[in-house]
């Protein structure tokens, strides 16, 4: 093991930097999109149409394979990081908040409805001066 970590130093050293970028990145860029969210955005049952809804199909098409793209790959240099050096369940959040799955908005929904996440979300968005996050109350025994 020892043989391999000196054989491909230049490979950790680069996935150390690339994992400090992402870190620093991620703490920067991540107030930014909080407050960019509409306050009334997860409290509708369905999700809101995208800003890109009037585009042309194949551009919105292209757009959401984009975003899957980076996504899954921001998923898998996560799932490095967990044994390489960095910030890897960040990265795995990160990925995991880029990619489209079924349900997604709902869990996203879920995830705001616990206070230890809504807090420092509306904390955040309380000293940028905007209003907190609403978001729809459960349905209890509802499956769309």
């Amino acid at each position: 093991m020892l043989d391999w970590i000196e054989q491909h130093q230049a490979i950790l050293w680069t996935l150390a930097a690339a994992s400090v970028v992402v870190f620093v990145g991620s703490l920067l860029a991540m107030p930014a999109v909080v407050v960019r969210i509409r306050a009334d955005y997860f409290a509708h049952s369905n999700r809101p149409a995208s800003r890109w809804a009037g585009q042309h199909p194949l551009v919105r098409r292209m757009l959401r394979i984009g975003k899957n793209v980076l996504g899954y790959t921001f998923i898998l240099a996560g799932l490095a990081m967990l044994v390489l050096p960095g910030q890897g369940l960040l990265t795995l959040l990160v990925g995991f908040l880029l990619i489209d799955f079924p349900r997604k908005y709902r869990l996203e929904q879920w995830l705001l409805r616990r206070r230890c996440i809504a807090g420092p979300i509306n904390w955040l968005r309380r000293r940028a001066g905007h209003d907190p996050l609403h978001v729809a109350k459960h349905a209890r025994g509802k499956h769309a």
